[in-house]
């Protein structure tokens, strides 16, 4: 699907949706080419209106930097990794790629994240944002999906305590059952899950800044104040948040150890329960198979008190380790 915006009185207008009638010169007086899951003709129509050539989605998902960063036929190639789905349980990240053409943009991407529409709600109100010229709205989008990842780190931050005060129950307060530790694992490596993906996405978003920024330097383009100052809220902004991550992902791990040590003391306090349980029955068993012996010479065999003797050493020899133990506080 493509989609084109022209600027229109400070803000967005969308122009077209699909290929023009008109064909590729319709789009030129477009600031701004959205192509979502680009069909071969939308590609062919932005590629015969820019005189470039296009990446495949196979070279977007490149890990070089050379194959994500680079110049061709007067136009910087960008692609970063943004992480969309944030809210569901099963985040994902797709790379996303920003072509600069003189004051045109173009983005390919082929999912969704919640950014683009935030940003599209944003840029049709007059003086929401800054939309003159294609590196303003690309600044815009990137900005876009950093909103989105505080927001999501703010969520993961409030379920990190959530679960923290679920594991970490004090006073009177039951505690913790091998349930409850088990979706809190669950719960953190989602969490876990979601924070990695993030922090991809921002590692990816700072080269693209830096090479953006690099670049304008190199070409000695004029750079306006507010761009520059732009930029540098964005550096900021990335810093700030991979600082947040890098804290949470240490708590995630922290709260990883603490519920797998608690599940390891559950699980050694059953087998003590069984182990002192084997030790306090096993003097019972030997008085009991003393007495179960087949011999004629036994002298408590016609004794009118054996069997209650037998019986109560037995319950004497099954107290006897009980208070040991507990008196030396290993139960």
């Amino acid at each position: 699907m493509m989609r084109s915006y022209r600027r229109e009185n400070m803000h967005l207008v969308l122009a077209y949706e699909g290929v023009p009638e008109e064909g590729p010169v319709a789009l030129s007086q477009c600031v701004w080419i959205d192509l979502y899951n680009p069909a071969p003709q939308d590609n062919r129509h932005v590629e015969q209106l820019l005189s470039i050539s296009l990446p495949t989605r196979e070279e977007m998902q490149e890990i070089e930097v050379s194959a994500r960063l680079y110049q061709e036929d007067g136009a910087e190639f960008m692609t970063l990794t943004a992480a969309s789905s944030l809210e569901s349980d099963e985040p994902i990240t797709s790379p996303i790629t920003f072509v600069l053409k003189g004051s045109t943009l173009v983005t390919m991407r082929y999912a969704e994240p919640k950014a683009f529409a935030n940003f599209v709600a944003r840029a049709q109100r007059s003086n929401a944002v800054p939309v003159t010229n294609g590196e303003q709205i690309m600044m815009g989008l990137i900005e876009a999906l950093l909103d989105r990842m505080a927001d999501a780190l703010e969520r993961v931050g409030s379920g990190i305590d959530h679960v923290s005060r679920q594991v970490f129950r004090k006073g009177k307060m039951k505690a913790p059952s091998s349930d409850d530790l088990q979706a809190a694992i669950e719960r953190i490596g989602q969490d876990g899950d979601l924070l990695t993906k993030v922090r991809e996405s921002l590692v990816s978003i700072n080269r693209v800044l830096t090479y953006h920024t690099t670049l304008d330097q190199q070409v000695d383009k004029k750079v306006t104040k507010d761009a520059k100052a732009r930029t540098k809220m964005l550096y900021r902004d990335v810093v700030a948040l991979t600082d947040q991550a890098t804290f949470l992902s240490s708590k995630v791990n922290f709260l990883l150890d603490a519920t797998l040590g608690l599940i390891n003391l559950q699980q050694n306090q059953i087998i003590k329960i069984f182990s002192v349980a084997a030790v306090v029955f096993l003097p019972p068993t030997l008085v009991a198979s003393i007495y179960g012996m087949n011999f004629s010479d036994i002298p408590e065999l016609r004794w009118v008190f054996g069997y209650p003797w037998a019986l109560g050493l037995m319950v004497l020899s099954a107290i006897l380790p009980y208070l040991y133990f507990k008196r030396r506080r290993w139960l």
